[in-house]
C-alpha cells in the first residue's frame, strides 16, 4: 500500500534553514504529483508547494524566495529545502501524493495520500 514517511523536522531559530524530506513507497513515485502542506496549532492545514511529475513547482505566496521543492525519483523521495524560516513556518508538515501525475490546485482536496507528519518550529 503508499506509505508516506516524513522526517528531517526540528527546532530552530528565526532565519536558520531546515530540510524536511518524505520518503515514498507502494506506489510509482515518478509518475504522482506530490505535495507539502503545513498545519499550525489552531489554524487550519494549508498547501505549502508542490511538483508535477514532471518537476513543475507551484508554492504559496507565503513560502515563495525562501522554500524549494524537489524531487528525487530514483530515490523516491521528496525535499523541501526551508531557508530564512520565521516563527510562522511553525507547524506540522506533510507530505501528500495525488494520483495524478499534473498538480491542480494547491488544496489537500486535490490530494489522496498523505504521511503522519513532522515537526518544525521555529523560535523567534
Amino acid at each position: 500500500q503508499v506509505q508516506l514517511v516524513e522526517s528531517g523536522g526540528g527546532s530552530v531559530q528565526a532565519g536558520w534553514s531546515l530540510r524536511v524530506s518524505c520518503s515514498a513507497s507502494g506506489y510509482t513515485f515518478s509518475r504522482h504529483c506530490m505535495g507539502w502542506f503545513r498545519q499550525a496549532p489552531g489554524k487550519e492545514r494549508e498547501g505549502v508547494a508542490q511538483i508535477d511529475s514532471d518537476g513543475t513547482t507551484n508554492y504559496a505566496d507565503s513560502v515563495k524566495g525562501r522554500f524549494t521543492l524537489s524531487r528525487d525519483n530514483t530515490k523516491k523521495t521528496l525535499y523541501l529545502q526551508m531557508n530564512s524560516l520565521k516563527p510562522e513556518d511553525t507547524g506540522m508538515y506533510y507530505c501528500a501524493a495525488r494520483y495524478w501525475g499534473w498538480c491542480r490546485l494547491l488544496s489537500q482536496a486535490d490530494f489522496n495520500y498523505w504521511g503522519q507528519g513532522t515537526q518544525v518550529t521555529v523560535s523567534s
